[in-house]
């Protein structure tokens, strides 16, 4: 495996990958999680008859400054088929898609609003 170019992942065929179903959803609340310092829990809109989904994620030190309802009503790329998981007693239906960490961290958007649930490709 080279990684001279920094990555350092297995390669994976396109049959793999498209198993993973990334799509846009529209963040409808967003709170921290009590007692921790890097959760928060996001309801999300993917269009779907069932509502909002609950989904955890550490990104708390990324909206500190604005607070978590910086994020409400921003439309945010998702994986939507992973398995739920259980995280600080909160079933997380999804995890959010984004890029970098620490002063290079950036959320991943559409450049124009999209029916929740849009299918990235």
């Amino acid at each position: 495996m080279d990684t001279s170019n920094g990555m350092n992942k297995e390669r994976i065929s396109i049959d793999e990958f498209s198993k993973i179903e990334v799509r846009v959803g529209t963040v409808r609340s967003a709170e921290r999680v009590p007692e921790t310092d890097k959760l928060l829990r996001l309801m999300v809109d993917f269009g779907e008859e069932s509502g909002p989904r609950q989904i955890v994620s550490g990104i708390a030190a990324y909206v500190s400054e604005s607070g978590p309802s910086a994020l409400v009503g921003r439309q945010l790329a998702f994986v939507t088929n992973l398995e739920p998981r259980t995280i600080r007693g909160l079933e997380s239906n999804g995890m959010l898609f984004a890029v970098g960490s620490d002063e290079t961290f950036a959320f991943l958007s559409p450049d124009r609003d999209v029916p929740p649930g849009t299918s990235a490709h």
